[in-house]
């Protein structure tokens, strides 16, 4: 299997727009946001249940990118997920879709407020590489289990607690990205069944042992969201208000089996 740019389909919430330039570039762009969630996304997965997500390992994936600020706020990136919280919640076709437990393999960046680190002496904020599984839990079990620890996590005695047995369930591996965010580099994943690479400009960045098998979908976006999950500040999330436009840039997409 094979996709590229085509095979994708647009997600777009709150005046984001997808555009190409003259030399076939997509710019993912955000409008100025003074309040309310701002989304422009590209995936191939929009329409699908889980199960029917397009990729399970082996797979390699490169595509080019930059982005318009050094740091935007909110969050942006390009790889694999299996689209666990559906923020969309219907809108602009999209599936309706019970919570899960989040599985990632992708190029993330989040500005402050975000604080989602799952990995010793990796930052919860900033751009980074990021190899992330969690356990099969039902749907019908996972939203009044995550309730019950977002309210337990309120309490100062519990938060430290309750955010280390959720760090404890994830098996991660991250890295942090020394390259500007706002030139053009190459960005590039390995799946294979037993590991999978990260590399930036073909330099080797991280690798994570254990990923998960899949299936999970692609997606490339820019939004203006934060979360946090951190023994300091507990669990919490929202929208940044944003005072200028952003924008993510893409070229040279290649996700394929072998």
């Amino acid at each position: 299997m094979q996709s590229s740019f085509s095979n994708l389909n647009p997600l777009l919430i709150g005046g984001g727009t997808i555009s190409t330039s003259k030399r076939g570039d997509l710019r993912l762009r955000m409008p100025i946001a003074p309040h309310g969630y701002v989304n422009a996304q590209l995936d191939d997965y929009t329409k699908l249940p889980r199960i029917s997500f397009h990729w399970t390992p082996p797979v390699r994936f490169h595509l080019r990118a930059r982005a318009s600020h050094p740091a935007p706020y909110g969050t942006l990136g390009f790889g694999f997920w299996n689209d666990p919280f559906t923020f969309s919640l219907g809108q602009g076709g999209a599936a309706r879709r019970l919570p899960a437990a989040p599985s990632t393999l992708w190029f993330f960046y989040g500005s402050q407020p975000n604080d989602l680190s799952f990995s010793n002496g990796v930052p919860g904020s900033g751009w980074k590489a990021s190899s992330m599984q969690t356990p099969h839990i039902p749907s019908l079990l996972l939203a009044p289990l995550a309730a019950g620890a977002i309210i337990l996590s309120k309490l100062p005695g519990l938060r430290a607690p309750i955010l280390q047995i959720a760090r404890s369930m994830a098996k991660a591996t991250e890295a942090q990205i020394t390259v500007p965010l706002n030139e053009w580099h190459n960005y590039s994943i390995d799946w294979n069944p037993y590991e999978v690479i990260f590399k930036v400009d073909d330099n080797l960045l991280l690798v994570a042992p254990d990923p998960h098998p899949g299936p999970l979908g692609f997606v490339a976006w820019i939004d203006n969201q934060y979360a946090f999950a951190s023994p300091e500040k507990g669990f919490g999330f929202g929208v940044i208000p944003t005072h200028e436009p952003q924008w993510l840039e893409l070229t040279d997409l290649t996700v394929e089996t072998y």
